[in-house]
């Protein structure tokens, strides 16, 4: 199976890294990779509340949150496009916020891919936040072949 189009789900952490690996490898030559990256609805409406004191420095440290996402979205998106067109791949970012499977399932719905990629759950001893992507939601809607890429060196 060589997919012409697969749609990425990835937001550059290690796991998510492994599964950007294994799309630009399985991707069809001319093929087009679709990026989507979720912003966890968690971040919605993230101010401080609990340990900044006033409306002005609340809504001020939210835009910031806001604009830092953004950045770190758009670099995360550059580099993946450029990995993707050095392997002469088209290379296509969708960024949203929301419930990560929920959000999945959506980008698929909506797109004519082949194959879905995904990293696995990062292993427990690892830092850093786990935006869990509900797997058994995924499976069960999911209409398109999906593949789970391994955590690297596990």
């Amino acid at each position: 199976m060589t997919p012409a189009t697969i749609l990425l789900a990835s937001h550059g952490t290690a796991g998510a890294r492994a599964a950007e690996e294994a799309a630009l490898a399985l991707c069809a030559p001319g093929g087009t990779i679709r990026h989507l990256e979720v912003v966890p609805d968690f971040w919605k409406g993230m101010r401080g509340d609990d340990w900044l004191n006033n409306a002005i420095t609340q809504h001020r440290f939210g835009e910031y949150l806001e604009s830092q996402l953004q950045r770190e979205i758009a670099e995360h998106a550059e580099s993946l496009g450029r990995e993707a067109a050095d392997r002469g791949l088209a290379y296509e970012s969708i960024s949203v916020l929301g419930k990560p499977a929920e959000c999945l399932l959506a980008a698929v719905e909506g797109a004519d891919c082949d194959l879905v990629v995904v990293g696995s759950p990062r292993p427990r001893g690892i830092p850093g936040y786990r935006s869990r992507l509900k797997m058994e939601t995924v499976v069960r809607a999911l209409r398109v072949s999906l593949l789970v890429v391994p955590y690297p060196g596990r």
